[in-house]
């Protein structure tokens, strides 16, 4: 199995259980190694009192790409630290993209930057998320 058919089995098994990218309407858009990019439409009901979109709503489509990125080796991989800046309002109707890329990986920490942006290219967030390995694999054991 090559990296990029690795991190594509990984992926898919993850969204298969993950209900909450499923819920909210995400889409992964692409993955490889130590790689994701997701894309969400914001929904009138992720808006707040100022009719801009939830910085809840965005953080979460960052840390959804961030956990693809770092599972994308197919060792189970989980968050110990998150951190965003919010640079821009998004509105309902807008479609949001997280680009999450590797920037350090070893032992068993990593370090991830996801910037959300707008369809017209506006940068809307700027997050970094940093992974611990855990235990266990996502994709089956291939048969000998």
């Amino acid at each position: 199995m090559t990296p990029e058919e690795r991190a594509r089995a990984s992926a898919e098994a993850m969204l298969a259980a993950d209900r909450a990218t499923r819920g909210l309407g995400m889409r992964l858009e692409a993955v490889g190694p130590g790689t994701a990019v997701l894309s969400m439409t914001v929904t009138p009901e992720m808006t707040n009192g100022h009719e801009t979109c939830h910085g809840g709503f965005i953080f979460t489509l960052a840390d959804s790409a961030f956990a693809f990125a770092c599972n994308s080796y197919d060792q189970r991989a989980v968050a110990s630290h998150a951190a965003i800046t919010f640079l821009a309002p998004a509105r309902a109707g807008d479609r949001l993209t997280a680009a999450a890329h590797e920037v350090a990986r070893q032992g068993r920490s990593g370090i991830y930057d996801i910037r959300v942006t707008r369809e017209d290219g506006t940068v809307i967030a700027e997050f970094r998320g940093h992974s611990r390995t855990i235990p266990g694999t996502h994709i089956a054991p291939e048969a000998p």
